[in-house]
């Protein structure tokens, strides 16, 4: 068996000084994380497919991270494209391989025992594709319109490893190269020569860090798992995360105020993208804070025209997915919101059960109060909430 590590991408939307391969994730890099996890699984002849003029700090990663298997290690140099780079490892593979997996660098927190259960799957005529169950509605648009919802059961978003019989793979890639045709990954190229590709369960961990925001996720998932136990504690660590989170809401809205994930009749609403509920906008940016995933306006802005309108516990049970699949959980949330009207002590309690619901049961704490006529929440403009949310990663 042999795994071909494809190391030779820019990484432009990363913004490092290095190809992406070759920035810090902590004191090691990217490729380095890779090929831990590489090293970690089933023994196997590892290629690393390395930019040009990149192939000595390559072959350097690959020997530290192999230790005594370095018989087992090479470096060649990629092409303009990842069809290329992969072409060049299948060149370098030895004569007696069989089964070949194909691996992006970039998703360096790849668990070995996803590699090897890739490597397991594999079979003489069909190839394997570790993937996850597609959480987000799914729209079809065209321009700025939204075209058509999209049957997300039908979906599942493809990870690395990529596993493969060798002689239909080659065969594969020889018939795309006749063709001149591109393909995003070796599961498509593999399929447009006839073959069959099947998928087996995939791990959040093997997420693909290609933004700014991800090399951030990779590194706070790092921390976590090198935090110091206490003598006493024998299982994981778990680190608690503190994030806060404010929004601001004008009245002036259409239809009915929403606040705290409740209809309020007769109250005038805010106007906002959505609901303009601050106190559940409040959460989201404090739970996704605390775990370091961006914020509400990445995740909900304008640019995702499917939550227009949405209301507040939606985007509460999307952000609780967006932290469970980064391999958080959520503690706690504190959350207080300054307006003269609605009166809410009467509805605090169901407010609270609603929220919580939609966090999966976490416990909520709402409080409201006036300014006493000062800003423009005394001057009954608009509402104001902040809001502190404690989030744990899992052990």
């Amino acid at each position: 068996m042999a795994i071909i590590v494809v190391a030779a991408g820019s990484g432009t939307r990363l913004g490092g000084a290095a190809p992406k391969a070759f920035v810090g994730i902590d004191e090691r890099s990217v490729l380095r994380h890779a090929l831990d996890g590489v090293f970690a699984a089933a023994p196997a002849q590892v290629i690393v497919v390395a930019p040009a003029g990149r192939e000595g700090d390559a072959e350097t990663e690959l020997f530290d991270a192999a230790g005594d298997r370095r018989d087992l290690c090479r470096v060649v140099v990629g092409g303009e494209t990842r069809q290329q780079s992969v072409a060049a490892g299948l060149g370098a593979l030895w004569g007696d391989i069989t089964t070949v997996l194909v691996h992006d660098a970039a998703r360096a927190l790849t668990p070995p025992s996803q590699i090897d259960a890739v490597t397991g799957a594999v079979t003489a005529d069909a190839g394997v594709i570790p993937a996850l169950s597609v959480i987000d509605t799914i729209k079809r648009v065209h321009e700025s319109e939204v075209v058509a919802g999209v049957d997300r059961s039908e979906l599942v978003a493809a990870q690395t490893p990529q596993g493969f019989p060798r002689a239909p793979l080659e065969a594969a890639y020889a018939a795309a190269l006749s063709s001149g045709a591109e393909y995003t990954d070796d599961a498509a190229l593999f399929a447009a020569a006839g073959y069959d590709v099947r998928h087996i369960a995939g791990s959040a961990r093997a997420f693909k860090i290609t933004t700014p925001a991800d090399l951030e996720r990779a590194r706070l998932m790092l921390t976590d798992a090198a935090a110091p136990q206490h003598p006493l504690v024998t299982s994981s660590p778990v680190i608690p995360r503190v994030g806060i989170g404010t929004d601001v809401h004008a009245f002036g809205g259409d239809g009915t105020l929403w606040l705290a994930g409740l209809a309020w009749p007769g109250e005038p609403a805010l106007s906002g993208h959505s609901d303009g509920d601050v106190v559940a906008h409040a959460i989201v940016d404090a739970l996704l804070g605390a775990a370091g995933l961006g914020d509400i306006g990445e995740h909900f802005g304008t640019a995702h025209p499917e939550y227009a309108g949405a209301h507040g516990d939606v985007f509460l049970a999307r952000t609780r997915e967006i932290l469970s699949e980064a391999e958080f959980a959520i503690g706690n949330v504190s959350v207080q919101f300054q307006g003269n009207r609605p009166r809410f002590s009467a509805r605090r309690a169901e407010a609270e059960s609603t929220l919580s619901a939609a966090l999966g049961g976490a416990s909520v704490n709402i409080s409201a109060t006036t300014t006493d006529g000062l800003g423009f929440t005394g001057r009954g403009e608009g509402i104001a909430a902040t809001a502190i949310a404690l989030v744990h990663p899992h052990p």
